[in-house]
């Protein structure tokens, strides 16, 4: 219950689900018999997704089932078994393609990622990918065109069938060895897949050491542009600067200037400097007009004594005098390509002896003609001020009356608010009345209360003061 794929990558080894799928199986198997898939194209490599495969045109707009070559067109193609329900859970799982009728035919697919629950229900799981998981790494990582199909052809080469349960059907012929392939069948219009890739093969060691130079080249200008510390891998120093060395410092740009203008006209001729001290650093850059004249001082001013110094002369590889932002800049390649474009422009600024002196206008002379165009100008200036002064005084009049509106309201409202105040008020001095008087009730109670208690008070001291014999006395002048 198990077939062997033989690629030019690699061998792969497939497990059926012979018994929930009996029907795929079955057509999978017998197609692999009669070595239907042999050369067959692995034309869609989709990178953590699928790999299609199983037609032999190589398109994915052919293919047929075992059942076609048994009871003819009619059976090109076979209904889909959807029960139980297998999921595309795991990498290597393998389906039948769905033809968009819930019908199979000879295409069948690989998974390369998990949890691709879009293609269940769609394409039938028969099998899994048990052996050779390296292999389908390989084909999943292989280089593919917008299309998704390889640029080097990747091919089943082989069939081997390791167990099949099922008996063949009456009327299968199967072929006692693999059929050779036609040249229409190895001809994909791409790269074969036994041809070896050698850029290297039949040149030189120079053109070899040249190639690997120019890579690392190119590599170390995109390790830089990914950096910041160029605006773009791909771009190139002006031809037009020669870079001048070994300089005596008693050297100065005017003197560089008159040596090197002998050769053509020069735009700018520049000493670089220590910023700090202002000393010269011994070297310098010399911008020619015309690329010619910076070949001509290139190859006559190499190795020239200047200032008992023998200069070194050679184009300039810096592109410092770009205008870019440098790390972390906003400056893009198309910025780059206008600036390109406007740096042979010849600027907009001049020297001070240059430029003509300004006249004032005071001074100017006036014409008859010149009197006229004045007078006509102010005459329709005079105009439109009128009308501006109409369209002002209207607005005037909007605001006028919007301003007693607006005044008539709040009349009203300073009323209406008084009137409120007023009330409030007279609540007030109510409850301060009321108040007071329960307060002056209160009080006449309270000192009748204190009164009632001393009078009882001094009652009971005056009984206590009076001695026994003097009331015995009294008693006693009652009865004489």
């Amino acid at each position: 219950m198990a077939v062997l794929l033989e690629t030019t990558v690699g061998d792969l080894v497939i497990d059926l689900y012979t018994e929930e799928r009996p029907r795929a199986c079955l057509n999978f198997l017998k197609l692999c018999k009669v070595k239907y898939y042999n050369y067959c194209l692995i034309y869609n490599v989709q990178r953590d997704f699928i790999i299609q495969t199983g037609d032999p045109m190589g398109n994915g707009r052919g293919g047929e089932s075992i059942f076609c070559q048994l009871y003819g067109d009619q059976a090109r193609f076979f209904e889909a078994e959807k029960v139980p329900r297998i999921k595309h859970k795991k990498k290597g799982t393998v389906s039948m393609v769905n033809n968009g009728n819930d019908q199979h035919g000879s295409q069948f697919l690989i998974t390369t990622g998990e949890n691709l629950d879009y293609l269940d229900g769609v394409h039938t799981v028969f099998g899994e990918v048990t052996e050779g998981l390296d292999v389908l790494k390989t084909i999943n990582e292989t280089f593919v065109d917008k299309d998704f199909i390889p640029y080097q052809d990747i091919r089943i080469n082989h069939t081997v069938i390791l167990d099949d349960p099922f008996e063949d059907p009456p009327g299968l012929s199967v072929p006692d060895r693999s059929p050779e392939p036609t040249k229409e069948q190895l001809d994909s219009g791409r790269i074969g897949a036994d041809e070896e890739i050698d850029d290297l093969k039949g040149r030189t060691a120079e053109e070899i050491e040249e190639i690997e130079a120019e890579k690392e080249a190119r590599t170390r200008a995109i390790l830089l542009e990914m950096v910041g510390d160029l605006p773009d891998a791909d771009v190139k120093p002006p031809e037009n600067v020669l870079f001048v060395c070994k300089l005596n410092p008693v050297t100065t740009d005017e003197d560089l200037e008159i040596i090197f203008s002998r050769f053509g006209p020069i735009k700018s001729c520049e000493v670089i400097r220590d910023w700090k001290t202002g000393e010269s650093l011994c070297y310098a850059f010399i911008e020619f007009e015309k690329e010619e004249d910076c070949e001509k001082a290139y190859f006559k001013m190499d190795n020239v004594l200047i200032d008992d110094r023998r200069i070194h002369v050679d184009f300039s590889q810096s592109v410092a005098k770009i205008k870019w932002k440098g790390k972390g800049g906003r400056y893009t390649k198309d910025d780059f390509k206008e600036y390109e474009k406007e740096r042979d422009k010849p600027s907009k600024l001049a020297l001070k002896e240059k430029v003509k002196p300004k006249q004032d206008s005071k001074y100017d002379l006036v014409l008859d003609e010149d009197i006229e165009e004045s007078e006509t100008s102010q005459s329709h200036l005079a105009k439109k001020q009128k009308k501006k002064k109409h369209h002002h005084s209207e607005d005037e009049e909007d605001d006028k009356r919007t301003k007693k509106s607006k005044d008539s309201d709040r009349k009203h409202e300073g009323e209406r608010y008084r009137e409120k105040m007023k009330s409030e008020k007279k609540d007030r001095h109510r409850s301060r009345s009321r108040s007071q008087e329960r307060d002056y009730a209160y009080s006449k109670h309270k000192d009748k209360y204190k009164e009632d208690v001393r009078v009882r008070d001094w009652d009971k001291k005056a009984d206590r003061s009076r001695s026994p014999k003097k009331s015995k006395d009294k008693e006693r002048s009652k009865y004489r």
